[in-house]
């Protein structure tokens, strides 16, 4: 569909630029997905998912305004673009905003892997739910379940824009979890396990995801109180991760521009420990978030976010670069119709030099969490308080699980004091090693 695609989106920039739009930029967007989902050994529902939209910016002189629509026939397109033209002369102007500057498009895209051409049919993808969910509940303990997912989703985005850029990226995603339940009564804890790769064959076996699973949910069993105290904290990598979010955040160039950030002041300065390196690689082959260009056709790049503690970068989409007076860094993302803003893609803190045992046994005494709960992270102070759940450090050793815990600190503290193991793995898009956070503070009964 890619050639039929183009000519769409450069018939209905032109037809924006008739209409009196100064600038346009248009994309459409085509997926297809299949999801399955199993309980108790029995399928809950199967669900098939096709469709597309259209996205469709416009300035007006200076005067911004977007607006998207599921229906692309030929009759739809007129009217679309009258609505969006009114739109805009009543939207005030953005002395910042405007399509991407031409010398900063992406003219060689590079080939990144992003998905294979499988396309697994419902029986294969209940098959593979089901093993996953009966390797869990075969775990001794294990006494009910919330069900097994597995799907698939395949998606194809066009871009063009009015300065002459058109191009395309597909990727596939390929999909597995298992959620069961341990104990009796009100002892009962759950936990899970999932998956998420670009390719099928890179998709760990359904029954040893599903015994992990398992084995997670009976090791929570019997949680004890815990007092309030100061502790080191020890992250497990399936939550370490939320850290860098925190940090995406916190150096997006929105909130930088409206000084709403804890890091504002900090460009250059130390804000990790020494030695950590945070990395943003949208040109990862098989990467989860791997893209050739981002959402406005800026060519992006591997960037260091993060060179021995230091900060290094913001993250600036066109208009953000503008209004700080620098230049794009390529991570402009634009959801559904929007205008776009900056965000991430392949972002990771490079791995530590100590396993994750040497880690736990050099801490001591602390708790090693496996669970966060809510969202208490103020972006502006960079305090910071999350429920949380997990499991004592005693002696170097993991011991009995806690829970009902409130684990509180501030992000700038928390980054100084922090040391990565050597685990990571590449599995979410957004990627850490086992972190430990020292001087946190623990709040229980």
């Amino acid at each position: 569909m890619t050639d039929k695609d183009i000519t769409l989106l450069d018939d209905v920039v032109a037809r924006a630029k008739a209409a009196g739009a100064t600038m346009a930029d248009s994309w459409l967007s085509r997926t297809e997905a299949l999801t399955t989902h199993c309980r108790l050994g029995q399928t809950e529902h199967i669900e098939r998912t096709e469709g597309h939209y259209l996205g469709l910016r416009v300035f007006a002189g200076m005067r911004p305004a977007s607006i998207s629509t599921t229906d692309i026939s030929p009759h739809t397109i007129d009217p679309l673009i009258e609505r969006v033209m009114d739109m805009a002369r009543v939207t005030p102007e953005d002395p910042w905003g405007g399509l991407a500057d031409p010398d900063s498009l992406c003219r060689n895209p590079p080939a990144l892997d992003m998905g294979d051409d499988v396309t697994p049919e419902a029986e294969a993808l209940m098959e593979r739910a089901l093993a996953a969910e009966e390797s869990a509940l075969s775990v001794k303990g294990v006494t009910n379940s919330e069900g097994a997912r597995a799907g698939w989703r395949r998606s194809r985005t066009t871009l063009v824009t009015s300065d002459g850029f058109a191009g395309d990226s597909s990727a596939a995603r390929h999909f597995l979890s298992c959620s069961v339940l341990a104990g009796e009564g009100d002892t009962m804890e759950r936990d899970y396990d999932y998956a998420l790769t670009c390719h099928l064959t890179d998709m760990e076996s359904p029954c040893v995801l599903g015994k992990r699973a398992g084995e997670k949910s009976v090791r929570r069993l019997n949680p004890s109180k815990v007092k309030s105290q100061q502790a080191s904290l020890i992250y497990d990598p399936r939550i370490s991760n939320g850290l860098l979010n925190h940090l995406a955040s916190a150096i997006n160039g929105i909130a930088i521009a409206r000084n709403t950030s804890f890091l504002k002041d900090c460009m250059g300065s130390a804000v990790f420990a020494s030695g950590i390196q945070i990395i943003d690689d949208p040109h990862r082959p098989r990467g989860l978030r791997s893209q050739p260009f981002d959402d406005e056709g800026v060519a992006c790049e591997k960037r260091l976010l993060v060179d021995d503690g230091h900060l290094q970068s913001w993250l600036l989409d066109s208009a953000t670069a503008r209004q700080l007076k620098l230049k794009t860094t390529g991570h402009g993302v634009r959801n559904g119709g929007g205008m776009g803003a900056p965000g991430p893609s392949n972002l990771f803190m490079a791995a530590g030099a100590l396993t994750p045992d040497e880690l736990i046994a050099e801490t001591g005494d602390g708790f090693y969490i496996t669970e966060l709960i809510g969202m208490g992270v103020n972006g502006v102070t960079g305090d910071y308080s999350r429920g949380a759940a997990g499991f004592r450090i005693e002696n170097g050793q993991i011991g009995d699980p806690v829970s009902e815990i409130t684990v509180a600190g501030n992000l700038k503290d928390m980054y100084a004091r922090l040391t990565p193991a050597d685990d990571l793995n590449f599995c979410y898009g957004v990627d850490a090693p086992t972190v430990r956070l020292e001087g946190m503070t623990v709040a229980g009964s």
